[in-house]
């Protein structure tokens, strides 16, 4: 038996095939299909930070402690500056790539070429600039005591200013073991291989010097770090300090708990990857539309294309920066 179905609507508001569906083409859903799946994949990664901060919220290192440094301002204490630098920098070459796209839908191949050429200076000083807050985040500045059960001992004076090891530390009168690859598993027990201070020394430096306090990684319930008074930092520094920490890497962290280290160098590398990988596309569009390839083409919907990727980018790094450095 035959049905026959029938509609008051007419078949010219349904798909029938063809290569433009929803009235895009088949490259611009690809990219989005891209675009939506990345999406989730970064959402699963802040998801996991903001789980593991707020499990560790009594010990998790404040941005404003962290991220102090602007280039050319050693020693002056500029938090959040550099950041906000760079986030400023992103967004406006988002901007600028809205101007190629647009310049695009007007045939205006010398205004294309300027606006992603400004993209992409604008993407490389991004990377530039993390890979130097990068290398200033694994170095460190103050350095740090790691106590047996992994806690962080920070050094500051009477007036609540840090103190780096250098000026904690005082020599002693005792012949040093050289780093050798036969005793290398010994150093990285007790942290020695990135210091050139021994914990006895730091623990004799701050026995000498009265004006010096610990702060602890734990928070109180001002939202600060623990202060300790002089007494019970010399208890906690000779009870528990084991080993020295400066900088942050995958193992240790002078700014607290390692899991925030490992956060930031994935979600930050992952997105700037991502940065960089569109920098390089960039620049092989900007090529291409120099050539003169989307011209003969009549339309510019490549750099439509990689502008969506470019936003997709800049939106990303919103959140990033929220999540690590605001929130």
């Amino acid at each position: 038996m035959d049905t026959t179905v029938t509609s008051n609507d007419t078949s010219e508001n349904t798909w029938g095939g063809g290569n433009q569906p929803l009235k895009a083409s088949y490259g611009k859903l690809m990219m989005w299909f891209f675009i939506v799946s990345d999406a989730l994949t970064f959402s699963g990664f802040l998801a996991a930070y903001g789980f593991s901060r707020f499990k560790f919220i009594d010990s998790w290192p404040i941005a404003d402690e962290v991220f102090t440094h602007f280039p050319g301002l050693h020693g002056y204490n500029a938090p959040m500056y550099y950041v906000a630098f760079m986030t400023f920098i992103l967004i406006m070459s988002s901007v600028t790539m809205v101007l190629a796209v647009d310049a695009g839908h007007h045939m205006n191949k010398k205004k294309v070429t300027l606006y992603m050429f400004l993209t992409i200076i604008g993407g490389a000083i991004f990377v530039g600039s993390q890979a130097w807050e990068w290398n200033t985040f694994i170095k460190g500045d103050y350095g740090a005591v790691e106590t047996k059960g992994g806690n962080i001992l920070q050094f500051l004076n009477t007036e609540g200013e840090r103190v780096a090891l250098a000026d904690v530390a005082t020599s002693l009168p005792q012949t040093r073991v050289q780093h050798e690859r036969k005793n290398g598993v010994w150093y990285m027990k007790d942290g020695s291989d990135i210091s050139e201070f021994t914990i006895e020394e730091v623990k004799a430096g701050f026995a000498a010097n009265n004006d010096l306090l610990i702060r602890t990684e734990i928070l109180n319930e001002a939202g600060e770090k623990t202060v300790l008074s002089r007494e019970e930092s010399l208890l906690r520094l000779n009870r528990d300090g084991q080993g020295i920490v400066e900088g942050a890497n995958l193992i240790h962290n002078e700014y607290g708990t390692p899991l925030f280290a490992d956060f930031f160098f994935f979600i930050t590398g992952f997105h700037g990857f991502h940065v960089f990988s569109g920098v390089i596309i960039n620049i092989i569009i900007f090529f291409n539309v120099i050539l003169g390839t989307y011209e003969r083409r009549k339309n510019y919907e490549m750099v439509e294309k990689v502008g969506l990727y470019w936003h997709f980018v800049d939106l990303v790094w919103v959140f990033v920066f929220t999540f690590f450095y605001l929130v």
